[in-house]
């Protein structure tokens, strides 16, 4: 049988000098955020809104990331030891990064935006900014590979990564999968941006964003190594169980939309 495998020993240092290095990781995490500051350049020339505010709309957005992520997921897979520990908490150089507290961690530093910017509405932004968010967590997904962390479980056959850091077993390149999946998602929300020219009912982007991202979570999390220890013997694992109110809130946000759009042409009609 031909054997198909991805023999995976990358470093995930591109250079160190000294104590300092630069990593893949890093690389691709600020990469994200540096395209998808261009796109959201783009978003408020296209639609003549002050650039200016941009500046901070980012830094609201590092924040939100890198502090979510991190209280993500110290609380949702061991909140025991950091709670014990809590000054770990603060130690984000060790690692441990949770998409879904990147997520909460989003939505949280738009409400506050919008809450100082009062011209622009939370689901105006959202919409946007979702788009640059699919963008980003596809980077991350790479950076997850360049790591060799987040690995798939076996394959079972004699296809697969072998993460050479990790074992010899092949493995499904789960980071792979997602990356993919994820720039997927940002095509089809620029293209549907581009083609309506951002004339669409608020709200309709953040819940395709919602519904795609977190249902291909869910499914690939089935061939994803557990992130820690109590997930062991469950039948959904925390990814999933985190996902599922993402993908619920995202169908309420389309089907709203719909709804809005069939009552408006019946009145036309």
């Amino acid at each position: 049988m031909r054997q198909w495998l991805i023999y995976w020993d990358v470093n995930p240092e591109i250079f160190k000098l000294g104590p300092f290095s630069i990593r893949w990781y890093g690389l691709l995490f600020a990469l994200g955020f540096i395209i998808g500051f261009q796109i959201m350049s783009y978003i408020f020339r296209k639609e003549k809104r002050n650039e200016e505010d941009l500046n901070d709309l980012l830094w609201y957005m590092i924040l939100g990331t890198v502090i979510g992520a991190r209280l993500g997921h110290c609380l949702f897979y061991n909140p025991s030891y950091y709670l014990s520990n809590p000054l770990e908490i603060l130690q984000v150089w060790k690692g441990g990064l949770a998409s879904h507290g990147a997520a909460i961690g989003i939505l949280t530093a738009i409400y506050l935006f919008t809450k100082k910017y009062k011209e622009y509405s939370f689901f105006w932004l959202m919409d946007r900014l979702v788009i640059t968010v699919a963008l980003g967590g596809s980077f991350i997904r790479l950076g997850n590979l360049f790591n060799s962390e987040i690995i798939g479980v076996p394959t079972g056959s004699d296809w697969g990564f072998v993460f050479t850091h990790v074992d010899s077993l092949p493995r499904h390149p789960a980071q792979l999968y997602e990356s993919i999946a994820y720039l997927i998602v940002f095509i089809f929300l620029f293209s549907y941006y581009k083609k309506k020219e951002g004339n669409f009912k608020e709200g309709l982007l953040f819940g395709y964003f919602l519904i795609l991202v977190f249902t291909f979570r869910f499914f690939v999390e089935f061939v994803k190594e557990n992130q820690t220890y109590f997930e062991e013997g469950m039948i959904l694992n925390m990814g999933q169980i985190l996902s599922i109110p993402f993908v619920i809130a995202g169908i309420y946000f389309v089907l709203r939309n719909n709804t809005k759009s069939i009552k408006i042409n019946r009145r036309n009609s």
